[in-house]
């Protein structure tokens, strides 16, 4: 059984009149905050705001940054050259950073957001790009990325750079047989609530998904995905957070 697993989430991703999420419901139900950077959500004053709803609950915070997308919140691919990626990631974790230290605050750890998280796993290269800005920033931070297959040669990477990395699995999420997620565009790839929690349990007890093909994969994560965003939502990261409780 996994003696502990934290709960993160994406957050602070309301901007102008626009509002994503229900950050003030699902901060008191997590461990880490993902917070947006301003490039496919946030601006200055929700970061600011959120900033300050997690150093209410004391919650470990960690920049999200993505491709400069707000009109499509990170969920286009857009091609760069490295150097270019790394300045992008700077900006953005550099932006969190320093309002969260003008908050008294320290930020743990950087998970990149949507198109570019899922472009990292899929492209080894442009993985180790994300590797090298987070390894390259003026401070150690660590670097949360997906549970796959793979984890043993993504530590090896990250170990030329001395780069600690976080694990995540997700609760409501479908696994192929590589330990990718199932696109979204496949039916069954999102798990209603009574399956996301029978996946969680498997996970907490044996360290293990299914896959969409009914393979049994070993997943080691040191923090589950869950999303706040609406009211379904929400009640099942209540239901995790009491599972983990009892477990």
């Amino acid at each position: 059984m996994k003696a502990f697993i934290k709960l993160n989430c994406d957050l602070g991703e309301s901007f102008g009149a626009w509002q994503m999420g229900m950050d003030s419901q699902v901060m008191p139900l997590i461990d880490q905050a993902n917070i947006a950077c301003g490039f496919h959500g946030g601006d200055p004053t929700v970061l600011v705001q959120t900033l300050t709803l997690a150093k209410q609950h004391q919650i470990e915070i960690g920049a999200h940054p993505s491709y400069d997308d707000k009109q499509g919140f990170g969920r286009r691919s857009i091609k760069m050259p490295a150097d270019e990626l790394k300045h992008l990631l700077w900006y953005q974790i550099a932006a969190v950073d320093g309002v969260a230290k003008s908050l008294g605050l320290s930020i743990s750890y950087v998970k990149p957001h949507g198109a570019l998280y899922n472009d990292m796993m899929a492209n080894s290269a442009l993985l180790e790009t994300v590797m090298q800005a987070v390894a390259s920033f003026y401070r150690p931070l660590k670097l949360m990325l997906l549970a796959t297959t793979a984890t043993t040669q993504h530590k090896a990477l990250a170990e030329r750079y001395q780069l600690e990395l976080l694990f995540e699995a997700f609760a409501d999420r479908r696994y192929q047989s590589d330990g990718s997620l199932t696109p979204r565009s496949r039916p069954g790839s999102v798990l209603d609530h009574q399956a996301a929690l029978l996946q969680v349990q498997q996970l907490l007890h044996s360290g293990t998904v299914q896959s969409d093909s009914g393979e049994t994969l070993s997943i080691e994560a040191d923090t589950l995905c869950v999303h706040g965003d609406n009211p379904a939502a929400l009640g099942l990261v209540q239901s995790i957070r009491d599972l983990l409780a009892g477990a």
